[in-house]
């Protein structure tokens, strides 16, 4: 650096309820230049203990008794902003200190103290070039005159230190100091003058001040010896002291001076003044009667601002040549409770603060600084927190912290309007109050609530997709992003399928929507979890389980099971002689729905109702009356099943009943004979029907295959039987049903289907897992072209398609005839 500094770091650590309070004491010399770099308090404050970045040290300045001559920069030096001259900024005050507070981010203090170094940089200055005296002859050896001291701005050492007085021969020097350190030399006559002999001398007084070397100045002294005037004033002591209260009003009496001349006459007329030397600014707060020596105030005396006065007062007599006398009065200014208390608050904002919710006990949220300028009782004083508030003050010597002394919850109180109260220990005492506003900060520290930890909704099913089911809501009483929520919905498995399948969720309104079209008979409830989450960092969470139960629509209309329908009809048979009541057959529906939806009651809708009835809970139909001779061969109704839904859906079945002849042995078995013994039983006779049938056929087959095979033998290539030959002639009647034949290749070379109504025989009967035309051996495969097998089925219609086999009709053969396999073999084939 290109000064000279002289540093005193004086460091001691203090535990303080804040981190920690640092004090610093540098001192400087005075007059350096603006800019100039004091002392890095950045890092000294961290060397002591501060969590600070040297980097970013973040010191705020938060009180400073000069901020015209010195600051903290950015960076944590302590710098000059002009040039000190302290001879100005401390003029007649012993020490010269500058202080300040400064606080770190994490409300760490440093209190740094600046004492400016005086430079003897000042020469003593007397106000004139000369002194004139005058002095009585008659003057005894060892009589004091104060004399006009010099000044000098510098303080300390540097001060004027000492006079010296040249020549030394009739008179002397005597150095005393006043109160305030100053110094000032009395003129003491050391030997007896003689008017006669000298009237006039001539002296040089020099001030000099302590530096090295001295500076100094000078001061012609002129004393001229006077005729005697036998006796000069005298004053009863040589300094009084007196005392006054500050504020008191003018014209209040100091003291009363009293100087006494025995002379008579004018000679003994004593007048009262001041010294020249006394300064302007006593001469306004004090005057001195002339002819009384009494002294009154006439300025207002502030114990704050000066504390003692010394006045140096001479009486004089009126006579000619006149020695005056001295004294000097010395006035104690009494403190008076006149200054209220003062509370600066130390935070950037003096009237708003900020915490955090959740700060801990002890945290300190705003420094206090009291003052009260008075001094003792008057100037003690006492700080005071109002109410019943989660915060407590704790004092130390320069400053008060407002602490966290509760839990705060911004949620349940988010501002305190605190009172402190200063009270001084005056007489009365006097009291001022400061408001501060704590403002309580917001924390992440609240999950989202949902309203309830369960939502169930219920919908109907075949619902449209994207289809709004429900909301769902959760609160956070936090701030901000803090109590911003927003909701998605926790990934899981519905019937092995994401749930994101089957609904989604608006993040911000928390409206669930459907994504598919819901079927009850497949899912009828499934559950989810929602999550809840606030924008706070990090985030808090919460969840609900929301219920989705699919309700019933009658979307499934009725299927009939039983009987077995083909194309919607059914033929059962009973015996011609059945009775009243006999079960003709059951009719079973299946309905997919549930409840009123899936409950099924049965009803004969159309048809022959005369004769029959239908239970209408289990579809039992039974006979009403009795078959006469006379009646049909069959009879026709319509069963309709029906649910029981709001808008009713129904199925039905058209059933044929036929009547099959008399069977005395039908009455022993009873009324519930099954169409499997009733179709052997019919099967019976016309395997008596098919026998002679098979007879005839077999003699015409063999003069067919007698006449074929004589021919066969001129023919040079065998004809096979095709699926070509084989066909369905229409009779002159409309066809009411089709003839479906299922073959393969041939008939001479694969066995071959003839399947009616889709594979179900008629009259309800079982389909016999068999039924086919059998060539039986392989004499037969080998038929001569134009031996065929002929067979027909009975169908529904009133009339039935011929089965033409090589140009040859089969004959009809009565129903259920082809319960078993019917073998037909060409005339002629081996057996």
């Amino acid at each position: 650096m290109d000064f000279f500094i002289q540093v005193i770091l004086v460091l001691f650590l203090c535990w303080a309820g804040v981190d920690s309070v640092i004090n610093l004491r540098y001192s400087v010399d005075e007059d350096q230049k603006a800019g100039s770099v004091i002392a890095n308090v950045a890092k000294d404050a961290k060397d002591a203990g501060f969590a600070l970045d040297t980097r970013q040290p973040s010191l705020r300045v938060i009180s400073n008794t000069a901020p015209q001559l010195v600051d903290i920069t950015a960076a944590g030096f302590l710098i000059n902003k002009q040039k000190i001259d302290r001879d100005v900024f401390c003029r007649l005050v012993p020490k010269c200190f500058i202080s300040l507070e400064v606080m770190s981010s994490s409300m760490e203090i440093c209190v740094i103290t600046l004492e400016i170094k005086d430079l003897n940089d000042n020469a003593p200055l007397f106000s004139r070039d000369h002194i004139d005296l005058n002095i009585s002859e008659t003057a005894a050896p060892g009589t004091r005159i104060p004399l006009e001291g010099a000044s000098d701005p510098d303080a300390g050492s540097f001060g004027v230190q000492t006079y010296e007085i040249t020549p030394k021969d009739m008179f002397g020097l005597d150095i005393k100091t006043r109160g305030d350190g100053s110094r000032f030399a009395e003129l003491v006559l050391e030997k007896n003058l003689d008017r006669e002999t000298q009237s006039h001398y001539s002296y040089v007084i020099t001030a000099l001040d302590g530096g090295d070397p001295p500076k100094f100045d000078t001061v012609t002294l002129n004393i001229k010896v006077i005729d005697s005037n036998d006796n000069n004033p005298v004053f009863d002591q040589a300094v009084y002291t007196v005392k006054v209260m500050e504020n008191s009003p003018n014209n209040t009496v100091v003291i009363d001076l009293n100087a006494t001349d025995p002379d008579e006459g004018t000679n003994g007329e004593v007048v009262y003044s001041f010294n020249s030397y006394v300064s302007e600014k006593t001469r306004e707060l004090f005057k001195i009667d002339p002819l009384t020596g009494v002294i009154t105030v006439t300025g207002l005396l502030d114990y704050e601002s000066v504390n003692t006065y010394e006045i140096d007062v001479q009486a004089k007599d009126l006579g000619p040549n006149s020695i005056p006398a001295h004294c000097k009065v010395v006035v104690n200014v009494m403190d008076a409770n006149d200054n209220v208390p003062v509370i600066k608050m130390l935070s950037a904002n003096s009237e708003v603060v900020e915490v955090s919710e959740n700060a801990q006990l002890g945290y300190v949220i705003a420094l206090v600084r009291v003052s009260d300028r008075d001094s003792g009782a008057n100037g003690r004083v006492q700080l005071r927190l109002q109410g019943n508030v989660p915060f407590r003050l704790q004092e130390y010597e320069s400053f008060s912290t407002i602490l966290v002394d509760g839990r705060l919850d911004r949620e349940q109180r988010d501002t305190y309007n605190l009172t402190i109260q200063a009270v001084d220990g005056g007489t009365p005492p006097l009291k001022t109050t400061k408001s501060l506003t704590v403002r309580v900060m917001d924390e992440n520290d609240n999950h989202p609530h949902f309203s309830k930890p369960h939502y169930q909704e219920m919908i109907l099913e075949n619902n449209t997709p994207g289809a709004y089911l429900l909301s769902v809501s959760a609160k956070d009483p936090d701030l901000g992003l803090n109590g911003t929520v927003s909701y998605q919905i926790i990934p899981s498995q519905v019937r092995d399928m994401p749930v994101f399948t089957y609904v989604s969720i608006n993040p911000t309104s928390g409206d669930i929507y459907a994504l598919r079209s819901f079927n009850h008979e497949h899912t009828r409830t499934f559950e989810f979890k929602v999550l809840a989450k606030d924008g706070g960092n990090p985030s808090l969470t919460s969840n609900a389980t929301v219920r989705i139960v699919i309700l019933d629509v009658n979307d499934n209309t009725p299927v009939m099971t039983t009987p077995p329908l083909i194309n919607g009809t059914a033929e059962v048979s009973i015996p011609r002689n059945a009775g009243v009541g006999y079960l003709v057959t059951q009719v079973k529906a299946d309905d997919y729905d549930e409840g009123e939806n899936g409950r099924l009651t049965y009803s004969i809708s159309e048809g022959d109702r005369a004769f029959f009835e239908i239970d209408q809970v289990n579809g039992e139909i039974r006979t009403t009356r009795t078959f006469g001779e006379n009646a049909k061969t069959s009879y026709e109704i319509t069963v309709v099943a029906h649910d029981h839904g709001k808008t009713s859906l129904t199925a039905s079945a058209f059933i044929v009943i036929y009547l099959s002849p008399d069977i005395d042995e039908q009455e022993s078995i009873g009324p519930g004979l099954s169409c499997q013994y009733r179709c052997w039983t019919h099967g019976f006779r016309a395997w008596l029907d098919t026998a002679s049938l098979s007879l005839f056929s077999f003699f015409y087959l063999r003069r067919v295959a007698e006449y074929s095979y004589g021919n066969q033998k001129k023919s040079s290539k065998k004809k096979k039987l095709s699926k070509n030959d084989i066909r369905l002639v229409p009779r002159d009647v409309e066809e009411t049903d089709k003839m479906n034949v299922v073959s393969c290749s041939s008939l001479t070379s694969s066995l071959n289907y003839f399947d009616y109504h889709q594979q179900t025989l008629p009259l309800g009967c079982r389909r016999p897992e068999g039924t086919f035309l059998n060539v039986e051996n392989q004499n037969a495969r080998n038929a001569a072209p134009g031996h065929g097998y002929h067979h027909s089925f009975s169908g529904q219609g009133p009339q039935q398609p011929d089965l033409i086999i090589n140009g040859v009709p089969l004959p009809e053969v009565s129903p259920c005839s082809m319960s078993q396999p019917v073998l037909l073999q060409p005339v002629g084939a081996r057996a």
